[in-house]
């Protein structure tokens, strides 16, 4: 899976998806998608990258609290 990174517009691979949608992580394991060489992986913030298609990551995997709303009515 490909995510974009807001800053450069840049692909980044996501490396490990389960950190991805763990709304608990507010980071993710992957590396960037450009240049001849295949860079190591680092942590990538969640509120910096987006599809690429522009939408913005589901809230239930940045949220912890996402349906708190729901529960405490």
């Amino acid at each position: 899976m490909f995510l974009k990174d807001k800053a450069t517009g840049h692909l980044v691979e996501v490396l490990d998806i389960k950190e991805l949608i763990d709304p608990m992580k507010p980071t993710f394991t992957g590396r960037y998608n450009w240049g001849e060489d295949v860079p190591d992986p680092e942590p990538f913030e969640k509120s910096k990258v987006v599809f690429p298609s522009g939408e913005p990551l589901p809230r239930c995997w940045t949220d912890v609290h996402y349906r708190d709303t729901e529960i405490h009515h």
